[in-house]
C-alpha cells in the first residue's frame, strides 16, 4: 500500500518489531496520528484460531469502563410502548412492521447496531438477508435480542459492544479517541483483552493471542507488549 510521506515519516518513531508498554503504545499511537480530526483508536488482536471451524470462532459482548466516543446508532425492533421508551431512552430508529417493511422496501440500514425484542424475531424473515450481511442481524450470542431493551440502549450507549472474529481470525475493537483520557483508554484496552481471553476456544492447540497492536485512524500500528496488560 502506497503511503503518504507524512505516515512515512511519523512511523520512523515507531520502531519495527519491538512491544511497547500499553502507556508507551497509547502515547506514541497518539503521537503518530497522522489526521486533524479526533481520531479513533483501535485494538487489533491477531489470533491462533482456526477460522475453518465454525466452533472457534471469537463473539463476545463486553461493558467498556468508558464510553468510546463514538455516536452510536441503535435500531430497536420492539412494541409500541417500547420503541417508544427505547427512542426516550436514546435510539435512532424504534418500530415494528412498519420499520420492517422500510428496511425491506428501501434495503437503507441508517444504524449501527439492531437491537429486538425475542417477540419480533420471527417477524425479521423479510429482512434478515439484508441485515445479516451487514452485521447487523439481532443475535441472541451479542444480548442483542433482549426482553430488556430499554436496559440494553442505556447499555450500549454508555459502552457496551460486541466483537467478533473475522475471516482472517483477527479481532478489531475500538478503544477511543485521540481526545479519550489516557486512564480511560488503559481501562478499556484492558477491558477488551481480558474479554477477548475469556473467549478462548477450550479445543486451541496454537497459542491464542499472536499478537496485539495499537493504531488511530490512517496511523501506523504500534505492536502492544501483552506483559504490560
Amino acid at each position: 500500500m502506497k503511503r503518504s510521506k507524512r505516515y512515512r515519516e511519523v512511523a520512523k518513531q515507531i520502531e519495527r518489531g519491538k512491544l511497547f508498554p500499553l502507556t508507551e503504545a497509547l502515547a506514541l499511537a497518539k503521537k503518530t496520528s497522522t489526521v486533524k480530526f479526533d481520531a479513533a483508536i483501535e485494538l487489533h488482536v491477531k489470533l491462533g484460531i482456526d477460522t475453518t471451524k465454525a466452533e472457534q470462532a471469537i463473539r463476545a459482548t463486553v461493558e467498556l469502563p468508558h464510553a468510546t466516543g463514538r455516536k452510536l446508532k441503535i435500531a430497536v425492533f420492539a412494541d409500541e410502548a417500547t420503541t417508544k421508551a427505547a427512542l426516550a431512552a436514546g435510539a435512532a430508529h424504534a418500530g415494528g412492521a412498519e420499520l420492517i417493511d422500510t428496511i425491506k422496501n428501501t434495503e437503507k440500514t441508517d444504524f449501527d447496531v439492531a437491537v429486538a425484542h425475542p417477540s419480533m424475531m420471527r417477524l425479521l424473515g423479510p429482512v434478515a438477508k439484508i441485515l445479516g450481511q451487514r452485521g447487523l442481524m439481532p443475535n441472541p450470542k451479542d444480548q442483542t435480542v433482549t426482553a430488556d431493551v430499554v436496559g440494553t440502549v442505556k447499555a450500549l450507549l454508555a459502552g457496551k459492544t460486541s466483537f467478533r472474529s473475522d475471516a482472517s481470525g483477527n479481532v478489531h475493537l475500538l478503544v477511543g479517541r485521540i481526545s479519550t483520557p489516557d486512564e480511560n483508554l488503559r481501562e478499556n484496552v484492558r477491558a477488551l483483552v481480558d474479554a477477548v481471553k475469556k473467549g478462548k476456544p477450550d479445543d486451541l492447540k496454537n497459542e491464542y493471542i499472536q499478537s496485539m497492536h495499537l493504531t488511530t485512524s490512517m496511523g501506523p500500528s504500534v505492536r502492544l507488549d501483552p506483559a504490560s496488560l
